[in-house]
């Protein structure tokens, strides 16, 4: 099948299997590696990307339910050289360890920041539930997601 998706901002025609997941496809044909395969049903995070600005799990959505519709990995997330406000908080809260998890929280955030312009401590708790981190205590990623709402204030 061909499918009409918007990549980061870039438009794409691309010829995949039905049964073909959006994260082979991302990472397999458009060699975005960001989005990380990890447990494949949905639970740890890794894989994260926004469609239309919605967080889902690229492990388990079809790549043809993007058809028609827009996705951003963490690839897209910085403009030129100026790292997002959210890329920016996490270096700058050590947020950061070992890098595998980043992006889907990176993601996932950026999904929550859009329906809550001054979230909680619980409000990210909650929405960072799906994402692991084997690194941490989350208290550095929580206190990155909460700097980075602060700025847009």
């Amino acid at each position: 099948m061909t499918i009409h998706t918007v990549v980061n901002g870039r438009p794409h025609d691309l010829d995949v299997a039905p049964h073909a997941l959006l994260l082979d496809v991302l990472r397999d044909t458009l060699d975005l590696k960001g989005a990380k395969r990890s447990c494949d049903t949905q639970v740890c995070g890794a894989c994260t990307v926004l469609v239309d600005g919605l967080a889902v799990s690229a492990c388990t959505y079809l790549a043809v339910e993007a058809d028609g519709r827009s996705v951003l990995t963490v690839e897209g997330l910085a403009e030129g050289e100026s790292l997002h406000p959210l890329q920016r908080a996490f270096v700058e809260a050590g947020a950061v360890q070992c890098g595998f998890c980043t992006a889907g929280m990176l993601l996932t955030a950026k999904a929550m920041l859009s329906e809550h312009d001054r979230p909680t401590r619980a409000d990210v708790l909650h929405y960072l539930r799906g994402s692991l981190c084997r690194c941490t205590g989350y208290r550095k990623i929580v206190d990155a997601v909460l700097a980075a709402a602060e700025t847009r204030s």
